[in-house]
């Protein structure tokens, strides 16, 4: 029992440790990002000009967010080696579209991967080429057929699946669909699940029904504004560098980017996970209660007044977020002083 105990202890240490190198990525990216929204609007990346720029910046950033997860998670495996290693299987999990889930694996895969060629006995006259070639091109290549192999093809059926799921469920009930929406949305927030969820709202749109807009919105705001309220109303749940977060959680939540809520779901993907799904699904399923419909496909706050009901949907998105972060409070165990030293060495 000890053992597995302490099996699991190492790997959260692992995940706190990618996270808390990730989140200035998600925090310089969501804030640009937020300002390039409210410089140009919700069609900023069709325009050219200064807002487009910053809105690029800001996505150059959040596109290295998975890179960076993997690759400190690994770092925090097996050292210097295991960086570009699970950098290159975080940038794997980001083009085949398995998100930060995805990341996760790949940096844990990574990091083993490399602490186990490190213990390959090799001739004195090739250990000097152990940190530059054997580790990365080994590591690499395993890696490779890791992320390839095993996690293409089930992430590919999956997207098939949510999005055939998602298509049965609209013609029915309403609630239903809007917890099975939310859920989607919060479960991996921008990995293929959320995407199948968003993509569903976007060919509801085409056919002028923008109702699943609505509760696509409020599903993807409530998750880091939820952790902002939770990190701000119980403080013994998180670890300083988790806390110091509050500020991207909030322009996250206000401004519709739900990957301000990832490094919280990857340190604690078994507490955080279900607190923000049932937050998400709670929001989702009252917006389809209150009928509410929005005509924009993304822009946060900055376009709640396109609602046919602003102050509804305000209303519902205020109940979303207390939702996740009463759930936060139930699930979420205190943080105990060896996880806070763990984390600062």
């Amino acid at each position: 029992m000890a053992n597995k105990e302490s099996f699991f202890g190492d790997i959260r240490k692992h995940l706190m440790t990618g996270v808390s190198y990730m989140i200035p990525f998600v925090v310089a990216g969501g804030i640009l990002i937020a300002l390039g929204f409210a410089m140009g609007g919700i069609y900023v990346f069709n325009t050219p000009g200064f807002p487009a720029d910053v809105f690029a910046w800001g996505k150059v950033a959040i596109n290295l967010m998975v890179p960076a997860l993997a690759g400190y998670i690994a770092y925090s495996i097996a050292d210097r080696p295991g960086i570009a290693v699970g950098f290159v299987a975080g940038m794997m999990a980001s083009n085949q579209g398995s998100g930060f889930l995805g990341g996760m694996l790949g940096g844990l895969l990574a990091g083993y991967v490399v602490k186990a060629i490190k213990q390959l006995k090799v001739p004195s006259m090739l250990k000097s080429l152990m940190p530059v070639l054997i580790i990365p091109l080994l590591g690499v290549f395993i890696v490779g057929l890791g992320m390839t192999y095993v996690l293409g093809g089930p992430v590919t059926w999956l997207n098939q699946v949510v999005a055939q799921a998602l298509d049965s469920l609209s013609g029915g009930g309403k609630i239903v669909l809007g917890l099975v929406q939310g859920a989607m949305l919060a479960f991996d927030m921008g990995g293929p699940v959320n995407k199948a969820a968003y993509a569903f709202a976007l060919a509801s749109a085409e056919l002028d029904n923008w109702g699943p807009m609505a509760a696509n919105f409020i599903a993807s705001m409530s998750p880091p504004a939820g952790i902002a309220l939770a990190l701000y109303l119980f403080k013994d749940r998180w670890t300083s560098v988790e806390r110091e977060g509050i500020s991207g959680c909030i322009v996250g939540g206000l401004a519709m980017i739900t990957e301000f809520a990832i490094p919280y779901a990857a340190a604690d993907p078994l507490h955080v996970l279900p607190a923000t799904m049932v937050g998400s699904a709670v929001g989702a399923a009252l917006s389809y209660v209150f009928d509410l419909s929005l005509t924009a496909p993304h822009g946060g706050l900055f376009v709640i007044p396109l609602a046919n009901k602003p102050l509804m949907m305000l209303l519902v998105f205020a109940i979303a977020i207390v939702v996740t972060a009463g759930m936060l409070f139930i699930l979420k165990p205190k943080v105990t002083e060896s996880e806070e030293e763990a984390l600062s060495m």
